[in-house]
């Protein structure tokens, strides 16, 4: 039986460009975080594609790999509003049931729709949605299987404007052209393991028992995997939130200690607005600084669980205080988490500080940057990085635009 339709958006910052900025469609298009000739794409169109240019190419092979190749800055605003559109689309043709990231959402198929030819139309009147409501340059590949995870695979193997369904009758000898790396849960440390156990295709580890795969992974996720494989539904873990993290590769004129002090101030935070929006207290926090020309520098901080952006400033001073002193050292990236989160149900107050009247603080100053804007209030050590560490966007984490411009 077919139970889940996810729908992929082919490639998708740079389609969002185009269907942007009519200038850009039908070329090859690499999306940069800036304009350095240091940095790589993060993102690039299927035109761009066909010559070679990908993720993580960087700016100088993409260019010779295509010598015509439009470079744009990322405009990681308007990816959320894409995408938050996207899903009003979607969900105006069948209930989303989780987002995967900011280019992926999976669907349950309604009972009267888990038939493939069913299956199949519903993908068509969604694919029409997100031409009609989103834009005609925001192409989807959707897959369609007994689960997500098959549903994700058969959306990766028809690339662009695809549509795969697959069936639980088919499984596990539908996938076997695939390779290990095709499939999703399998990085570059499992394939090895794997590898060790004689297993290097797909139809080998298909081969294998149940029992043998929770001994190959050391743990549940084996028999998870396995269950996928076979076609079989498989719930979703649950999950908590553990950390809350920031990081910022420097352009080249921030690559000095002074604006990688400001940029940290500003993440930190931004890491506390979020921490308080998301109702957690943080007890523990580390901050590192990578550098071009020397090994990565990182400290710890440990306190009483709070919400305070003063103690996590004192902390990151106090940390700062430690950090390599060799002046030829130049700064490359830093970053910073807020970890051991306890959510505010569970939290215990202090008896020895007046936690109501910080948090009311606080709360009137989030409010005031919400409906005034980024800026409106912060902390002086920020200052000179008002504008720089802007929003980022991790493919598994779509940010909150309150919060993280």
């Amino acid at each position: 039986m077919l139970r889940s339709l996810l729908v992929d958006f082919n490639s998708y910052f740079a389609s969002v460009e185009q269907q942007m900025h009519p200038h850009l469609r039908g070329k090859p298009v690499g999306v940069v975080p800036s304009m350095a000739a240091t940095t790589c794409c993060i993102a690039a169109s299927y035109e761009a594609k066909k010559f070679g240019v990908k993720t993580g190419t960087l700016l100088k092979d993409a260019k010779a790999l295509c010598p015509e190749i439009i470079f744009v800055h990322a405009s990681h605003e308007h990816y959320v509003e894409f995408h938050e559109r996207a899903k009003v689309a979607v969900d105006s043709i069948i209930p989303i049931r989780k987002v995967l990231s900011i280019d992926e959402v999976d669907c349950d198929l309604p009972a009267h729709a888990r038939t493939p030819e069913a299956a199949r139309a519903l993908a068509m009147k969604i694919k029409q949605a997100i031409y009609t409501r989103v834009g005609e340059h925001l192409h989807t590949s959707i897959g369609i299987g007994p689960n997500t995870f098959i549903a994700k695979t058969a959306s990766d193997m028809m690339k662009p404007n695809g549509l795969v369904v697959i069936e639980k009758h088919e499984l596990p000898h539908r996938l076997f052209g695939l390779k290990l790396r095709d499939l999703s849960g399998i990085g570059k440390s499992m394939e090895a393991r794997l590898n060790k156990h004689g297993i290097t295709t797909i139809e080998q580890m298909a081969s294998v028992n149940q029992s043998q795969l929770h001994t190959i992974w050391g743990g549940v996720g084996g028999d998870r995997m396995y269950q996928r494989l076979h076609g079989e539904w498989v719930p979703d873990l649950e999950t908590q939130t553990h950390s809350i993290s920031h990081s910022h590769v420097l352009p080249p004129v921030e690559r000095n200690e002074t604006d990688a002090y400001a940029i940290l101030h500003r993440l930190t935070q931004k890491a506390a607005m979020r921490l308080r929006k998301m109702g957690y207290y943080a007890t523990h926090m580390s901050v590192f600084m990578k550098y071009m020309n020397g090994p990565t520098w990182g400290r710890d901080s440990r306190f009483t669980e709070t919400q305070d952006t003063v103690i996590f400033l004192r902390a990151l001073d106090s940390m700062w205080q430690e950090k390599p002193t060799k002046r030829l050292l130049k700064p490359l990236a830093v970053g910073m988490v807020l970890h051991g989160l306890v959510p505010e149900n569970e939290h215990t107050g202090t008896l020895f500080d007046n936690e109501e009247a910080r948090e009311r603080l606080y709360g009137a100053i989030d409010q005031l940057n919400l409906k005034f804007g980024k800026n409106t209030v912060y902390f002086g050590g920020a200052h000179h990085a008002r504008d720089s560490a802007p929003m980022r966007i991790a493919f598994n984490h779509i940010p909150d635009l309150d919060t993280e411009q």
